[in-house]
């Protein structure tokens, strides 16, 4: 390779002369305000949020919203060092059958790593500049009680943050000391924006910090409560983690070289509570969807789209597939996810203005399948324990109200049940990225083909660990699971019954 052939690096100096058919920012990105602060500048802010006010900034009258992005834990340093190499650029490549197509995002401006400096995020936080907090710090980030909803002040990080109120550490205690500043200085509240897959997610991070700062200061608790807004958001684009092979793609077809790409798929959605009393970006400019009401888009995605991810990722980690499109090109699963949708699921969605639900289902399979994503299953089954109550048993729920089925709902649950002894039945080991990750792994090799054990954590399951369909549908599938192999057990719980 010539010198004149190599990758170009990227970073602002190189904005001017970007490789041909790579698009970058247009606009003046000195002259953007910092006025968003994200929390949890992952993957999918990148694909999603950023890549909005991306197309925002490109029109006319738009520079007083930026990003500055803020980091807190501790793997978040290979982010800090990315951003700062390359003046927070990076390169969002969509992908489908139709091809590629690459994009630089410049929306982000700035990045915080707060365990360099805590001190700079919270001022940051409580600049009078600053006007929205956006988070996506997983739906585990909310210290709830997945049983009984409320929240969870036992967890370690809250014992922490509640023993040391000026010196954060967590998403919540950063929260907290920079809206106490924001008070005691006479500035109203930042409007915080949770961009997390949880129905309500912002009624959730109300109730949830309320609590929190209920027991850290009443007043500032009263406080908040009064002033602060919440507004609830769906989003929504397939954003798989990024990988060597991520880069080696950018760098060979693009000849660009960036150390934090990121790989997604052309569909992108994001629906938004109209309630920001400090000012907004105007999103809906660029495709976003302002509404008085979220819910029935977030309760539509939330049960097909995310409990779907759940009924594939186990079983097919389990059959040794590593990717979304590969478990969906086999029959049984992507039965599975159909008749899931269709059979245990629909009947349970309310009306969407605007919405076809056969051709959103439709849309969800075609999504799943596409080869070009390489959406990794490991990636998907991150976090069961709070993704599994947030998106299958609510479901499971309204069934047993209505006496409706719930067979595929529990075989769901008993495939991750299966997935958490830690190997495939072809001898592979199964990662394991959980909050409860030892206890889960450990109740799973003392029961077996027991779920008993598992059932009966009631901070993940709730009343459901003492309703006896529920109970005895997940038992008997995962006993099946480890007698006959989980390609019978599939075959089973595909095959009608009386449930």
């Amino acid at each position: 390779m010539t010198a004149a052939s190599l990758p170009m690096a990227l970073n602002q100096s190189s904005l001017a002369r970007l490789p041909a058919g790579v698009a970058g920012p247009a606009y003046a990105r000195g002259e953007v305000a910092r006025s968003i602060v994200h929390i949890g500048v992952g993957g999918f802010f990148r694909s999603h949020q950023a890549v909005y006010l991306d197309q925002l900034l490109h029109l006319p009258g738009q520079a007083q919203w930026g990003y500055c992005g803020v980091g807190l834990l501790a793997h978040d340093a290979a982010i800090r060092d990315a951003m700062r190499e390359q003046d927070c650029l990076y390169t969002v490549v969509e992908r489908s059958a139709q091809g590629d197509s690459a994009r630089v995002i410049g929306s982000l401006l700035e990045f915080l790593y707060a365990p360099d400096d805590p001190e700079a995020v919270l001022e940051k936080m409580a600049d009078a500049g600053t006007r929205i907090v956006s988070l996506t710090i997983t739906e585990g980030g909310y210290y709830v009680n997945q049983g009984s909803g409320e929240f969870d002040a036992g967890h370690p990080d809250i014992v922490y943050e509640l023993a040391h109120p000026h010196t954060p550490r967590c998403s919540f205690g950063y929260l907290a000391e920079a809206l106490q500043r924001r008070r005691e200085r006479g500035l109203a509240p930042f409007t915080v924006m949770s961009c997390d897959n949880l129905q309500n997610n912002g009624e959730v991070m109300r109730k949830m910090l309320l609590a929190f700062t209920q027991l850290r200061d009443p007043g500032l608790s009263a406080w908040l409560a009064e002033h602060c807004a919440f507004p609830n958001s769906m989003v929504d684009r397939i954003t798989p983690a990024t990988t060597d092979e991520h880069r080696a793609l950018l760098r060979e077809r693009f000849g660009l070289s960036d150390a934090w790409p990121v790989m997604t798929e052309p569909f992108l959605q994001w629906v938004i509570e109209d309630h920001f009393p400090g000012g907004r970006p105007a999103w809906e400019l660029v495709g976003a969807q302002m509404t008085a009401d979220v819910l029935p888009y977030e309760k539509m995605k939330l049960r097909l789209l995310n409990a779907g991810h759940q009924s594939l990722c186990y079983i097919g980690m389990l059959f040794g597939y590593e990717f979304a499109h590969e478990a969906m090109a086999d029959a049984g699963i992507r039965q599975l996810f159909s008749d899931l949708m269709d059979q245990e699921v629909t009947a349970l969605l309310p009306a969407v203005a605007g919405i076809d639900l056969a051709a959103y289902k439709r849309t969800l399979i075609e999504r799943f399948s596409n080869p070009a994503i390489r959406d990794q299953l490991a990636r998907i089954g991150t976090e069961g324990s709070a993704r599994i109550p947030k998106f299958v048993l609510p479901s499971v729920r309204e069934q047993l109200e209505r006496g409706g089925p719930i067979a595929l709902l529990s075989f769901t649950v008993a495939c991750w049940f299966r997935y958490l002894n830690g190997r495939s039945e072809q001898g592979l080991v199964l990662p394991l990225n959980d909050p409860y990750a030892q206890r889960l792994r450990a109740l799973a090799l003392q029961g077996g083909a027991d779920a008993s054990a598992l059932l009966a954590m009631r901070e993940l399951f709730g009343e459901l660990s003492g309703q006896p369909r529920f109970v005895a549908q997940v038992s008997a599938a995962l006993a099946r699971l480890y007698r006959d192999g989980a390609r019978a057990a599939l075959n089973a719980a595909l095959t009608p019954t009386l449930d």
